[in-house]
């Protein structure tokens, strides 16, 4: 499960709800059942300008215990009807179903139930869902950008709003869906389709859609409407892509890379991609993406032009959601606290396909973008361990401690572990709980097994432990020796490796380092005086760090250290100014630095000689935007002209939309504002930046 991909993430701090306290909430434990469900048979037919259903499920189950004679379900927003031959009570939330005599432990049985709901309007926020959230089942009307639909969201609880379940992720069933819809529909499942059968007289069809390996009910999922398959025919698992028509064109640039993706993901991860297909289905109102089994629900605006590709990548996301196929899918948590083994693996497996496709330093950069999202909550909402048995409502556990938080501690676990001892790990942990339900113990006894390395210590203070180490560090040289001194100012003292470069005249050697105390000095042996010393070399610690450093070593890690090294040193220059050697420095970096991320930082008021012709025309569009940004802030009515120009020629909806906001500090320039406000663009990027130009 995804949220929408954050622009600039510390941008949106000022959005964040107030603080929580996520200790005043109730605690929770695992759900107990008394059966395990073998396999659900739902079938469905609609009427859609009435928003009814009315479906039939055989639920096929085996008891727990001896004795068994009353079945209890999930069952919201729909009307029983009869079950079968059998007395049933219906209250707010749950069916239970008197069966016809009690039943011994593991004997088989089967139950079918007929149901019905009209007028179908599920409230999310009544089950603790964002507003607008499809839960459950929706018939969307048709609208200029998009066609009449119906979709299923059973993330977290919503399969039980169209078809009575045990609706927990510990348990795990196979599944058929028997839908009939319009003659004009297609129907998208999991699984695999077994027949489609039409009934000319009535104009409709029937979709028999059959998944054979078991799956929590909060992946099962199916969409209907006026679908196009469009079919990635490049190898031999079945790919397909399933859009509005008026999308074919956008659909191979938003989801291409799927395949290579999996067969990446193949080779990582050691096994195989578990599944008989992969199916990605647009669905409208929808910000992110919902990995349910073999048929990811991604949002419609995850299709976009070729101009947004720079702006508006969606390769992350399609990376996100099919690592899911493993993390979440194949093995699922058992329950909801548990749920960064979905969440963080899929996040840390992004980061990986995206650092395998773009390389080392947007590698980094991805990673650096996930501890500041994880920092932001940290310092304006909460901090919480990963793993926490409070909360109100499932989806109060899929935040960015799961998401982004987890996603770093997984890099620093394979760090910590050596790469082959942490793959050998992975492997292992997928195939002995393939298609199963498991908890965080689980996971720490897989590294055990397959590695022999004991690590409770690191998942206590990283998992079961709020917060994350906060780091004053600072140093003296002495001819021979570097006496490097680190504070954790945080309460408690975490234990952790870390990597020390030296750069000299001589070169640049690495040193492993300890931390496990409050205050702790090293002695480095340095013959030469550093010219640049770098605390955690790789980049991989969740750490808040001040690491005061003087004019020339800053100056040299600006054009000398790796490429998060390079934007602190862009960051911690800007404070010098309006020193002109800084300057110079920094326009020398934002025009010349091989990494758009670094020039973007090197930025500053400066010039506007330089902003006009060179960083406003970088050939990254990150770039261009900040570079207007700047200009913008001047507030000159010299440079309208200029910001008229870019808003005719940059490519880049997004610079579009800085030089839109440009023009609205300035004042006037209505018309062309109107025009902007008119236009459209991804997530209505330049028309909200037109609106708040005409408000000011």
């Amino acid at each position: 499960m995804t949220l929408p991909r954050l622009i600039l993430l510390l941008a949106l701090a000022a959005s964040l709800p107030a603080q929580v306290d996520r200790n005043a909430r109730p605690r929770r434990a695992e759900r107990s059942r008394d059966y395990d469900v073998l396999h659900y048979r739902i079938q469905l037919e609609f009427n859609e300008s009435a928003r009814s259903l009315h479906g039939q499920a055989a639920i096929t189950l085996r008891p727990l215990r001896d004795g068994f004679k009353t079945l209890v379900l999930d069952a919201e927003t729909f009307r029983v009807t009869s079950a079968g031959a059998l007395r049933f009570d219906q209250t707010p939330g749950k069916l239970t179903v008197h069966l016809d005599r009690p039943y011994r432990f593991a004997e088989e049985l089967t139950v079918t139930i007929s149901y019905q709901a009209d007028q179908v309007a599920i409230d999310p926020e009544r089950y603790g869902m964002p507003k607008g959230y499809g839960l459950g089942i929706s018939f969307k009307s048709e609208t200029p950008t998009h066609p009449r639909l119906i979709h299923t969201l059973s993330f977290p609880e919503g399969a039980r709003h169209w078809f009575p379940c045990y609706d927990h992720p510990n348990d795990k069933a196979t599944s058929e869906l028997i839908a009939t819809v319009d003659a004009r529909y297609q129907v998208i499942a999991n699984g695999v389709l077994l027949s489609v059968q039409e009934d000319s007289a009535k104009r409709e069809k029937t979709f028999h859609w059959r998944q054979n390996q078991p799956h929590s009910t909060y992946l099962f999922a199916f969409a209907a409407g006026p679908y196009v398959q469009v079919r990635d025919t490049k190898g031999t698992l079945p790919i397909s892509y399933w859009v509005y028509p008026k999308d074919v064109a956008g659909a191979e640039r938003s989801f291409g890379k799927t395949r290579d993706i999996i067969e990446f993901f193949n080779r990582e991860l050691g096994y195989t991609y578990p599944w008989p297909k992969y199916d990605q289905i647009t669905i409208p109102d929808f910000g992110g993406g919902a990995e349910s089994t073999n048929a990811t629900v991604i949002g419609d605006n995850s299709i976009h032009d070729a101009r947004a590709e720079q702006d508006f990548p969606t390769h992350w996301l399609v990376a996100h959601e099919a690592a899911h196929q493993w993390w979440g899918d194949l093995v699922t948590m058992r329950d909801w606290p548990h749920t960064w083994l979905n969440e963080s693996f899929a996040t840390y497996y992004e980061y990986v396909y995206m650092k395998h496709l773009l390389g080392e330093d947007e590698g980094a950069f991805n990673l650096l973008g996930k501890k500041l999202a994880y920092f932001t909550e940290a310092r304006k909402r909460y901090m919480r361990p990963i793993v926490l048995d409070r909360w109100d409502w499932p989806n109060d556990n899929f935040d960015r401690h799961t998401y982004q938080k987890g996603g770093v501690v997984l890099a620093m676990l394979r760090s910590l572990m050596g790469d082959e001892p942490y793959r050998r790990s992975i492997t292992h942990y997928l195939k002995k709980h393939a298609f199963g339900s498991v908890d965080t113990h689980d996971f720490q006894v897989a590294i055990r097994e397959a590695s022999g390395q004991v690590l409770d210590w690191f998942f206590e203070q990283w998992i079961f432990r709020a917060g994350h180490p906060v780091l004053e560090v600072s140093y003296t040289w002495q001819p021979g020796t570097i006496e490097l001194r680190v504070v954790q100012k945080q309460s408690q003292p975490f234990a952790m490796p870390v990597s020390i470069g030296i750069t000299t005249a001589a070169g640049k050697q690495l040193h492993p380092l300890w931390l496990r105390k409050s205050d702790e000095t090293f002695s480095i042996p340095s013959a030469g005086r550093p010219l640049l010393v770098h605390f955690d070399e790789e980049e991989v610690l969740l750490k808040e760090i001040t690491f005061a450093k003087s004019k020339p070593e800053l100056l040299y890690q600006l054009t000398h250290d790796n490429a998060i090294g390079r934007i602190d040193a862009a960051a911690a220059l800007k404070s010098l100014l309006p020193d002109e050697q800084v300057a110079a420095a920094l326009r020398g970096t934002a025009e010349k630095d091989p990494f758009w991320a670094v020039r973007r930082e090197a930025i500053f008021q400066g010039r506007a000689e330089f902003l006009r012709t060179r960083a406003a025309q970088d050939r990254s569009s990150a770039v261009r935007v900040a570079a207007l940004a700047a200009l913008g802030e001047r507030k000159d009515a010299s440079l309208a002209p200029f910001f008229e120009e870019r808003f005719r020629v940059d490519d880049s909806y997004l610079a579009q939309a800085e030089a839109v906001r440009a023009l609205g500090k300035l004042g006037g320039h209505d018309a062309l504002l109107r025009k902007a406000a008119a236009m459209k663009s991804p997530h209505d990027v330049v028309a909200i930046a037109a609106r708040e130009a005409l408000a000011r």
